[in-house]
């Protein structure tokens, strides 16, 4: 979930206090949760409350996106923590100033962080459906006798259902993620809002299953 559903342009001790109960009670049926991570005005904010509600509750994580220059800083910081986290390239418009431009440099980073990830010892999930990336993690977790079991793919629903598909008769771990309840198309054209690009990267893959 996000943390501005929890409050947190309203109050960040509001925010923290429902961050929480809801890991607290996710613990409880020994489940995880983990924080999405949201524009580059929140990245911040949201590693520190993470950080703070994971010293007393293990049962918690976050997300990395690749586009930022700031990435690989906050990835080493949170792997201190011992924090589980998912790997992205980023959905979020931003400037020039905050995030790389060019593809070419997303992608190199997403590498970078990948390897940094896979290599930290910590289950963390590998979120894309862009099969070089994907080629990219296979390589680097059989050239270092990294389980399969150590790490999983994250992918949406319906996206590259056949590298999804190919993934799991390989042995690859696959978590899809689902949008749900009465609120999901409010979310699937904010989704398209944030970025535009995100509208041809679905009209690709959508007929690539």
């Amino acid at each position: 979930g996000k943390l501005t559903q929890l409050g947190l342009d309203i109050n960040v001790e509001f925010c923290e206090g429902l961050l929480r109960s809801i890991v607290e009670r996710a613990a409880s049926f020994d489940n995880f949760l983990r924080v999405d991570m949201e524009g580059s005005a929140y990245t911040q904010r949201t590693i520190e409350l993470v950080k703070r509600v994971r010293t007393r509750n293990p049962a918690v994580g976050t997300v990395i996106q690749s586009y930022l220059y700031r990435s690989e800083t906050d990835v080493a910081e949170l792997l201190s923590y011992g924090c589980r986290i998912r790997l992205c390239k980023g959905a979020y418009k931003e400037s020039e100033e905050v995030a790389y431009p060019r593809k070419e440099d997303v992608d190199a980073n997403f590498v970078r962080l990948m390897q940094v990830l896979l290599s930290s010892g910590f289950y963390h999930a590998v979120a894309t459906h862009d099969p070089r990336m994907v080629a990219a993690t296979i390589r680097f977790a059989a050239a270092k006798q990294i389980s399969k079991d150590d790490f999983e793919f994250q992918m949406l629903y319906g996206v590259r259902t056949d590298l999804q598909r190919r993934l799991v008769k390989d042995g690859y771990r696959v978590r899809i993620y689902i949008p749900y309840g009465k609120d999901w198309f409010p979310y699937f054209m904010r989704r398209l809002a944030e970025r535009p690009a995100n509208l041809g990267f679905l009209v690709r893959n959508f007929f690539r299953k």
